[in-house]
């Protein structure tokens, strides 16, 4: 068996394509979306994720502004800025980049945010809404797995679903939101008992634990969905050799680059599973695509705008 490959290209493409005539709609309205990303430090993966956001707003025809404060800046003085961006009317969408330095507050900083205005969906008020099943903004990375699950046709209700990884950013919300399309929900982490004996009952399994080609094919059930939100980025040959034992293509681009980029999932797991995300060209273009969808959402709720829901937006509204 070879597992069908989900490409995240092609459904973050279909997203764009229906999120285009809403944008459309909004500016003939006379609005034009606008988020604003605020980045701070010298962290390479954010000032990568950052980039890439901006470039979906330019390509989309949004407004983008890029905040980056001192890396010395206090608490108070970054909850002055984000006061600010709450205040500001040609912003829509707020954005903090984390992680943000030690000596600041993060959930100071993030409970700041304008509900509103919360495209990250990490605002309480936002993770409330979601627990109770009422429209809101939700976490992109937890959105944008439910959009391939969909897009890709795969069964949510009545299926026994298995989270590995229960941050408040990813296991948690996605947990939700399986379960409010009716599967039977198990979450897993670092502590649980048999965890390989666990994710196998999975007929969707979702990887986000943050080790790299961790569930090997032996976690996962013959046919099962598996969505690979992990993003490790391995530089060691020894786990090179070992994740890309079976894939000399693979073990050939480590050698000439010095690293890879792998999700939490083994690349054996594609001879065990019915349909697999792979990494990178999955989960990671779905995260950008539904901060579009959330940024663009929250300007027709703002500003009031008469524009209709694009599907994107109407099944993450939804959600």
């Amino acid at each position: 068996m070879t597992a069908r490959i989900l490409n995240g290209a092609t459904i973050r493409d279909a997203i764009y394509a229906e999120l285009q005539a809403e944008i459309e709609s909004l500016r003939a309205a006379g609005v034009r979306p606008g988020l604003a990303a605020v980045l701070i430090g010298d962290d390479a993966g954010s000032h990568i994720y950052v980039k890439n956001k901006i470039a979906a707003c330019e390509k989309l025809g949004l407004h983008s502004e890029r905040i980056s404060p001192p890396p010395t800046i206090t608490t108070e003085e970054l909850l002055r800025q984000v006061d600010q961006l709450n205040r500001r009317d040609d912003i829509d969408g707020i954005l903090v980049q984390l992680p943000l330095p030690p000596h600041v507050d993060s959930k100071k900083i993030l409970e700041a945010v304008d509900p509103a205005k919360d495209v990250d969906g990490f605002h309480p008020e936002n993770l409330g809404r979601l627990v109770s099943n009422r429209p809101g903004m939700v976490a992109c990375t937890p959105a944008g797995c439910m959009e391939i699950l969909r897009r890709s046709a795969i069964e949510v209700a009545g299926a026994n679903a298995v989270v590995v990884g229960r941050s408040d950013i990813v296991g948690k919300p996605m947990a939700l939101l399986l379960m409010h399309a009716n599967a039977t929900v198990t979450i897993c982490h670092s502590k649980t008992k048999s965890l390989a004996e666990v994710v196998h009952r999975g007929d969707i399994v979702v990887a986000a634990i943050g080790r790299a080609g961790m569930l090997t094919a032996d976690y996962i059930r013959p046919g099962a969905t598996v969505i690979d939100v992990g993003m490790n980025q391995v530089t060691d040959p020894g786990v090179a050799g070992r994740l890309f034992a079976s894939h000399p293509e693979r073990l050939a681009r480590f050698r000439e680059k010095g690293s890879a980029l792998v999700g939490d999932v083994h690349p054996g797991v594609a001879d065990v599973a019915g349909a697999l995300t792979p990494v990178p060209g999955g989960v990671g273009l779905l995260t950008i695509a539904m901060l579009m969808v959330n940024t663009v959402k929250a300007a027709r709720l703002r500003r009031g705008a008469s524009a209709g829901h694009t599907p994107a937006a109407a099944g993450a509204a939804r959600r």
